[in-house]
């Protein structure tokens, strides 16, 4: 019997439930120093939030996702990620406690006493509870015994790999070199136990709980794993090296084929359920925001610059799919017949184009542009689903068409109102490759809580005007 890798947030569910416990019990800390040592839970009003806490934790280890990568962090990157995870949580309170309007019922000093405490605690809670896992998996008596089954051109390279891996399930006993008679030597430290002759006989015979299969033909691997299977073994079989792929993959069933499927970002279901959601509940507000825009600036552009209030424009999407992108118009009418004359003034390095104090910019647009203004009529493409909040900027078609290959790996992902290079001091990049750079590493890194760091950021940028032009 094998035990699968668990996946998703089960993966980790030990910090879950300590994480929990741990904001617990700073809540029960902060309570009694401020009320004296008694229980919150004997307080209705504080048991209610006690349950809350709980909520929230869970919905944050749903959607943020705050132990991927845990075991691998250092201390100052799990310190970072503890302040983290315990702010978020903090918010979400501070969030219950606005929408049900019961601020005034809970101390102040129990929560923000709690948000300190909290950190500390999680903190330690998650080196200690690392350190034990870590113990348990240097303990051999907790570990898989595995086989190598190889050819003497892979051996090496194969348990130079095992040992770069920092935490493993598994001990590789012993070598079996199919190809050479190699028996008694030892690779990287592992002896070579058995050669093509004895192999069946050793597995037999000797405590082996895997055996992993590298270097044969897919064919000769097929048949050699069944009749492993049939000794009950379990069986790993090389079917492609990893570095030729991107370092995002998973295996799934396409009819009867198992394929292994690689891309620059897997994103699971529940992400883009979240993403979408926020997508849903964001274009809603910024319609608001956009119907009042209307109200204030569509007189001072029809005055300014006579013509139509709004601008569209197909642009390419995700995968090269086009759309209609709409905006505030903040260029004169024949903005587009004028670029061609201006195009010896691009700032840009590339397929975009900008340039200071562009002329067929008027006043009113020239202030829209500097704070955003004119991006609002946007939040209808991400209702639509054309867009979404946070992603990469959409290109025109003529930029499209001058793209060369690794320039169309940006448009993996719905184009965004705003992305990575719209809080990076856009106005100060005039390489488009540098754009293209932020755009992969967006892409390829991609996670709800970045998207909120990116929207943070653009709160900022907008209300401060900086690297707009």
């Amino acid at each position: 019997m094998y035990k699968k890798e668990k996946k998703s947030w089960l993966k980790h569910l030990d910090f879950t439930v300590f994480d929990i416990l741990c904001l617990q019990l700073a809540f029960v800390i902060a309570y009694a120093l401020r009320f004296g040592w008694h229980l919150p839970y004997s307080s209705v009003p504080y048991e209610r939030l006690a349950v809350v806490l709980a909520l929230i934790d869970i919905c944050v280890v749903f959607f943020f996702e705050p132990y991927t990568g845990i075991l691998r962090r250092g201390h100052f990157q799990e310190l970072n990620a503890s302040v983290t995870f315990c702010t978020i949580i903090f918010a979400g309170v501070l969030a219950y406690e606005a929408a049900t309007k019961q601020t005034e019922i809970y101390s102040r000093k129990v929560i923000f006493s709690y948000w300190l405490i909290s950190m500390l605690l999680i903190y330690l809670e998650r080196l200690a509870l690392k350190r034990s896992i870590h113990q348990r998996m240097k303990n051999a008596r907790n570990l898989s015994v595995m086989i190598l089954l190889t050819t003497a051109g892979y051996a090496k390279e194969v348990l130079q790999e095992f040992e770069r891996l920092p935490y493993r399930d598994f001990v590789v006993s012993g070598v079996i070199v199919v190809d050479q008679n190699l028996k008694g030597v030892k690779i990287c430290g592992v002896p070579v136990v058995a050669n093509a002759d004895d192999c069946y006989e050793y597995l037999r015979t000797h405590v082996v709980d895997e055996v992993f299969i590298n270097g044969n033909t897919r064919e000769s691997s097929q048949a050699l794993a069944n009749e492993l299977l049939e000794m009950g073994l379990t069986v790993h079989y090389n079917l492609v090296h990893m570095n030729a792929l991107a370092p995002n993959k998973v295996v799934e069933k396409y009819g009867n084929y198992l394929v292994l499927t690689s891309s620059m970002k897997i994103a699971s279901p529940r992400q883009l359920f979240a993403k979408r959601v926020m997508d849903i509940a964001g274009s809603l507000i910024g319609m608001v925001g956009c119907g009042i825009a209307f109200l204030i600036f569509a007189p001072m552009i029809k005055i300014q610059s006579p013509g139509p209030v709004f601008f569209s424009q197909i642009r390419v999407g995700k995968n090269g799919r086009k759309f209609k992108l709409y905006k505030f118009r903040s260029m004169s009418v024949d903005a587009e017949q004028q670029k061609a004359s201006l195009m010896d003034q691009n700032e840009m390095s590339g397929f975009m184009f900008k340039m200071e104090d562009d002329p067929r910019i008027f006043p009113i647009g020239k202030f829209m542009r500097k704070f955003s203004i004119d991006e609002l009529p946007q939040f209808f493409n991400v209702l639509k689903g054309d867009m979404s909040l946070v992603g990469t900027r959409p290109p025109t078609l003529e930029e499209f068409e001058n793209y060369q290959i690794h320039h169309k790996a940006r448009l993996g992902i719905k184009p965004g109102i705003t992305g990575m290079w719209q809080v990076s001091g856009r106005s100060d990049i005039k390489d488009f490759e540098e754009v293209v750079a932020l755009d992969i590493h967006y892409i390829s890194q991609w996670s709800i809580g970045m998207d909120f760091k990116i929207l943070a950021k653009t709160l900022q940028v907008v209300i401060t005007g900086k690297g707009s032009k």
